[in-house]
Formats: structure tokens, C-alpha cells, sequence
């Protein structure tokens, strides 16, 4: 079985590589890291398909030191043990680059098994994670690294991947593709910034149009929205991403923002977040609304109580007329100053008697 299409066409040089120009453009801190040949360790933190095992690929061939790639998600102790045994031996005379995807899912024994060898520099690590490292890696591990965080892939930056990869698969099958207008952009904003997930589109946008008598393919926008509906959705509820989106969605109700709050309630609900929705905006109208309005919270409590009633997909309408309630009315933390003001009291043990009158 041959490998995905992203996996063929990987980059093979920095300049390849689209998006992060904040860390790879032309005198910026880690292209200049890579080009002096001096590696420290690295960890690079950043949602998936955007570049972060590329890289490391990339830098492996900058050294003259013996690759190992392990993945978090399999590797075991005995894994890094063989790592270990391969330092100072003909396999690997000026130790090891070890690349390390994942590494989230390493726990704190598992961490500290390379900690010697990182500190002395027999081992140069690089590892990669979609979440945040400051939560999932052990702190020795950080304070001897440098964190470079990746961000998504602009859709303009992906347009270029796009036209890349139809060019390369269609020299692989030696094909001629008529893309209709509108297919570039379409796949690179449905992606969601993930530039893995917008060639592998490319790709089924290929296999699912059969050339037609002249041994054309026409590539149609059509086709191309039919394979990437409910692409561009990141959402992870026990991840970074959850609570981004729950967050953004209280704070633009809280800004008064009623279109932002609206894109991120149709962001959960689109996720089938359908209890986080309704908890933060119930919240949202306790903690920000609160006695600016007070007639606001029986009013949400209903809507809330009429989505839960109804479930997807017509819970967004009673939602979206609270959401938008919430946003435009006027604001006042005042209660919700006040009782953390009283716990924060009675937690530090002023209390004191009860008065009898």
C-alpha cells in the first residue's frame, strides 16, 4: 500500500515548508538555530499537519549525528534503553539526534529515563506535542530546552501546497487535472490550517475524478466540497482546543461581541458540545450580566432548558437568541466580586461568631 500523498511529497528544505514564518522566515530564531548547526533541544508545540515532524526530517539531515525516531504513543522504556546502547559505538560516534513525536504521551519515569543523557549532550532532543508542554512535560525535560510553538497554516499560505501537490500527483499518474476555479481556495480554507490534511484532500479529489475520453480529469469545486465538508473542524474535548473555544465563546458574550459569540456556540454545536454551551451561558449571564439585568438569568435558564428539550440540530435556535441577549446587554460583575471577596474571607478563617440579634 503506497504511502498518502503528504507522506510522498514531504518537504525536503526549509524553503519548502509553508506557513511559520515567525520561526523559519528569512533571520528568524530557529531557521538561524538550524542553519549554524548547533542544535540545543527543542520541543515543538503546535496542532498536527503543520509542519513540526517535517522539520524535524529536515534538521536530521543538517547533522552528522545517527537519527532515531520514536513516537509517544508506542514507544516503551526498553524503546529508549536501545537508544541509550547505541551511544559511544560505531552506530552512532557523534551521538544521537533523537526525534520524539508525541511526547505527551511519555510519563514522568519515562521523561526522566533521557534526562542524563540530554544534560551531558550525548542525545539531542527534539520533541514534538499538540499539547501545551508546560502541563505534559516533565520540568526538568523544559528548563533544558527551547519551546518553538507552530501555529495553523494561513489559507493563502496553503493555496501554494495545494497547487504543489496536484502538480506532483499528476506527474506521478501522469495525468492532465482541469481545476475549475475556486478548487484551490476552497481546499486550503476547508483544511483548517492543517497542510497535511488539504494534500491528502487533493489527493481524494484525483481518485474520485476518472478522466474523462481525452484523458482529462476535471477537478471540480463540487467534488472538492463534497470531500472536505466538517474539515476544517478542530475540536478535541480533553485538549487545548476545547477549552480555547469555550473560552473565546464566554469572552466575546463578556465583549459584547454578539458575531464572535455567535462563530463559537456554532463551533461547539458543531462539535455536538452541546452541554458546554449551554454551562457557559449560563454562566456568562450569572457571572458578567448578572445585576446590570437580573431578569436575564430565568430568561437564559428557558433557553437553555428549551435547547436541552429539543437537542441538535434545532438547540441552536433558542441558544443563538440567548447568546445574542447575553452579548448586547449591559454588564456588571458586581455579585460575582462580591461572594469571591466572602469566600476568600471565610477560606482564610475570618469568621468569627454569629451575632444573636
Amino acid at each position: 500500500m503506497s504511502a498518502p500523498l503528504a507522506q510522498r511529497m514531504r518537504p525536503q528544505t526549509i524553503d519548502d515548508i509553508v506557513g511559520q514564518r515567525h520561526l523559519l522566515g528569512e533571520g528568524k530564531p530557529l531557521r538561524n538555530i538550524i542553519l549554524s548547526g548547533e542544535l540545543p533541544n527543542m520541543v515543538f508545540y503546535g496542532p498536527s499537519g503543520v509542519g513540526k515532524t517535517t522539520l524535524a526530517s529536515i534538521i536530521a539531515k543538517t547533522t552528522d549525528r545517527h537519527l532515531v525516531k520514536l513516537n509517544g504513543t508506542t514507544a516503551s522504556t526498553a524503546d529508549i534503553k536501545d537508544v541509550v546502547a547505541k551511544l559511544n559505538t560505531f552506530v552512532a560516534p557523534n551521538g544521537i539526534l533523537l526525534y520524539l513525536d508525541e511526547i505527551q504521551y511519555f510519563n514522568k519515569k519515562q521523561q526522566q529515563t533521557l534526562l542524563e543523557y540530554i544534560e551531558n549532550g550525548d542525545i539531542t532532543l527534539i520533541a514534538s506535542t499538540t499539547e501545551n508542554p508546560y502541563f505534559y512535560i516533565y520540568n526538568a525535560i523544559l528548563s533544558r530546552s527551547t519551546v518553538f510553538e507552530f501555529k495553523f497554516v494561513s489559507a493563502p499560505d496553503v493555496i501554494p501546497a495545494v497547487k504543489r501537490a496536484f502538480d506532483y500527483i499528476g506527474t506521478e499518474r501522469h495525468e492532465t487535472y482541469d481545476i475549475e476555479d475556486g478548487v484551490f481556495e476552497h481546499i486550503a480554507n476547508a483544511c483548517g490550517g492543517d497542510v497535511r490534511k488539504a494534500i491528502n484532500s487533493v489527493e481524494l479529489c484525483v481518485l474520485s475524478s476518472p478522466a474523462d475520453e481525452s484523458g482529462v480529469c476535471k477537478i471540480t469545486l463540487q467534488r472538492a466540497q463534497e470531500l472536505t465538508q466538517h474539515s476544517a473542524m478542530r475540536y478535541d474535548r480533553e485538549g487545548d482546543e476545547h477549552y480555547d473555544i469555550i473560552s473565546a465563546y464566554q469572552k466575546s458574550m463578556r465583549g459584547s461581541d454578539p458575531n464572535a459569540a455567535l462563530h463559537y456556540l456554532a463551533r461547539l454545536l458543531e462539535a455536538g458540545d452541546l452541554v458546554s454551551a449551554c454551562r457557559r451561558l449560563m454562566v456568562c449571564a450569572c457571572e458578567d450580566v448578572g445585576l446590570a439585568y437580573p431578569q436575564i438569568i430565568p430568561i437564559v435558564k428557558a433557553a437553555v432548558d428549551a435547547a436541552n428539550m429539543l437537542g441538535l440540530p434545532e438547540a441552536r435556535i433558542p441558544l443563538a437568541d440567548a447568546v445574542v441577549l447575553v452579548a448586547t446587554s449591559p454588564k456588571s460583575n458586581s455579585a460575582y466580586n462580591g461572594i469571591n471577596a466572602a469566600m476568600a474571607d471565610v477560606q482564610k478563617g475570618r469568621t468569627g461568631p454569629v451575632p444573636r440579634q
